[in-house]
């Protein structure tokens, strides 16, 4: 059997454990801008079950979580009305670094610096499992999505476009 990497504990790891929840941890070779393309192909997963997650505002800048399929976009068109904003869009990558407290591209909904509003696409709820940010680049976790209702309290919403 293959020597398990060694992998440093993140923020949103720490959380997990906190709340005694089971998941799979999958390192990968990060690649600069390959998003869920490149980690569904490195774990060699649907990229539908691989979820991104953004970091966004609304119009009072007041920032929010969306977590999406990784095949598809956020219609932040739908996202607003949803959760009853004038607006939403997303922060730039250092606004969306100081309120997650994570680089863009490792991005986790658990642990984040500043507690914030997370909101998950409908869908996402119906998969068996999710792979997920796990707080580092090249790093995701396997979990139940359930997990994102009891941990984060998640509100479910549906605002995917097919990518």
């Amino acid at each position: 059997m293959a020597k398990k990497e060694h992998i440093s504990e993140t923020q949103a790891t720490q959380l997990l454990r906190k709340h005694q929840v089971a998941f799979s941890e999958h390192p990968y070779d990060y690649e600069e801008h390959g998003g869920t393309t490149v980690s569904a192909r490195e774990l060699g997963v649907d990229e539908h079950h691989v979820v991104k997650t953004l970091v966004m505002q609304d119009e009072a800048a007041k920032p929010l979580i969306v977590l999406m399929h990784g095949d598809c976009k956020v219609s932040t068109k739908n996202l607003a009305r949803a959760i009853g904003c004038k607006s939403v869009e997303p922060c730039k990558p250092e606004v969306a670094q100081r309120h997650s407290g994570y680089q863009v591209g490792g991005t986790s909904p658990f642990g984040t610096r500043k507690a914030m509003p997370v909101y998950v696409e409908q869908s996402i709820l119906d998969l068996a499992t999710i792979y997920i940010n796990g707080g580092r680049r090249g790093y995701l976790v396997g979990i139940a999505p359930q997990v994102l209702i009891d941990v984060l309290g998640a509100r479910p919403v549906q605002c995917a476009l097919a990518d």
